[in-house]
């Protein structure tokens, strides 16, 4: 009797042939999980006593280095730069999942009406995003945040404008290349409405480059987020923010007093480089073609 081996499936056969790629993508994950880790857990290590009231500098002393009792050292202002580095990170996914979210539940049904219907409708939102596009994401989100403030919700709003376009052109695309299939026309002589082939038939099938785009915009936005904290427009100044502590910082970083502007800058560069690296290894994951290159090479 033969005995017929079911292949694996594809996560599993993606972990068990490791090449640099996918190495790269288990060291990305790694790093995302330890950041969404100290985001959730913050708040219990501060109940604990391990950690300080970030927004507490009244019993601090000023410009202290590093040490056992503050293992950043602390800021001008007496805040505890560990403190304020670790809530950041809290701070930084709120608004950047938020952001992200928010552009892709607006980006992914526009992109599929637009791509299914086309008409009309299609070139007028080809226009509008096409001119979002064309802009440079920063200064996008720099000239909201002047209209509707700081705060995370506003913040958010302000970075996911210019993800929109993203994921419209990415959906649009391979709804306009999957409408004219055969199981699409097959639903539509079975009588199937458009709200029946967009839910039914089409949306499982053109979003798979989605959270490729999700994990990769989110790598971005937490640049823009710094920028706007930099530039005293992302959110208030009692939240733990990278970009508004390196702000305070950069004035005495001439003086020798480096710690505060290393260990803020070293968290956004590391949470930067985990959701790049997971966003890379997720797109040759979802992209058959790339990982049928990759194979060959190796």
């Amino acid at each position: 009797m033969t005995v017929i081996k079911k292949p694996l499936p594809r996560f599993f056969s993606f972990a068990k042939n490791p090449n640099l790629s996918r190495q790269f993508m288990l060291i990305g994950v790694a790093m995302t999980l330890f950041f969404v880790f100290l985001a959730f857990f913050a708040p219990v290590f501060q109940a604990w006593g391990l950690l300080q009231d970030p927004t507490d500098f009244l019993a601090n002393p000023i410009h202290e280095p590093p040490s056992g009792k503050h293992w950043f050292g602390t800021s001008r202002l007496g805040y505890d730069v560990f403190s304020r580095t670790i809530f950041g990170v809290q701070a930084a996914l709120q608004v950047v999942i938020l952001a992200t979210s928010l552009s892709m539940f607006i980006g992914v049904p526009l992109g599929m009406l637009s791509g299914y219907l086309g008409g009309k409708l299609d070139k007028v939102l080809l226009f509008i995003m096409d001119s979002i596009y064309t802009l440079p994401g920063l200064l996008l989100s720099v000239t909201l945040a002047f209209v509707v403030g700081r705060g995370i919700l506003n913040a958010a709003i302000a970075i996911s404008i210019a993800y929109i376009p993203q994921y419209y052109r990415v959906v649009r695309n391979h709804t306009v290349s999957m409408k004219t299939e055969v199981f699409i026309e097959a639903a539509q002589a079975m009588g199937a409405n458009t709200w029946q082939v967009l839910s039914r038939y089409l949306f499982f099938n053109v979003i798979q480059s989605v959270p490729v785009l999700f994990t990769l915009n989110a790598a971005d936005a937490i640049l823009v987020l710094g920028g706007l904290g930099f530039l005293g427009l992302g959110l208030p100044e009692e939240v733990a923010e990278w970009g508004h502590d390196l702000k305070q910082a950069l004035e005495a970083l001439p003086t020798g007093i480096w710690w505060t502007t290393l260990f803020p800058g070293l968290a956004m560069t590391l949470m930067v480089v985990g959701l790049s690296l997971l966003g890379e290894g997720l797109n040759e994951f979802v992209n058959p073609r790339l990982r049928k290159e990759n194979s060959i090479r190796k």
